[in-house]
């Protein structure tokens, strides 16, 4: 069975084109930390195109967070800017490709809305 987590970077990257990212361009990295192991996923935008790898290279953005609560906002349960505020995730550099990437996460499992029909329709 394939987790929240995978599915999400897969899902993002076999779209090729989202066109809520067609007027930005950057390189986003995301680091999940547990104990001695950290999983990197780098999200490649370039005007709406989207690349995904797990690749470990230098980002504009990089994220840090758990794999726990990675796992939680990418099925939809937690939402990445609270988490942000909360001190549960560190960002640095531009901050805003998060928001424009945490947008494309899926709402919360009873919302309703683009984002709870988007979820429904990757699942």
């Amino acid at each position: 069975m394939v987790d929240a987590t995978t599915r999400f970077f897969e899902d993002l990257d076999r779209r090729g084109f989202e066109p809520l990212l067609e007027k930005i361009s950057g390189t986003l990295r995301f680091d999940l930390h547990e104990d001695a192991q950290t999983t990197h996923w780098l999200i490649q935008v370039d005007r709406g195109r989207i690349r995904v790898s797990r690749e470990d290279r230098d980002a504009d953005t990089v994220v840090w967070t758990s794999p726990a609560l990675f796992e939680q906002m990418a099925a939809g349960r937690e939402d990445g800017i609270a988490a942000l505020l909360r001190g549960d995730m560190t960002v640095t550099g531009d901050a805003r490709l998060v928001v424009q990437i945490e947008r494309l996460f899926p709402g919360p499992p009873d919302s309703r809305g683009p984002r709870r029909l988007f979820a429904r329709e990757a699942g």
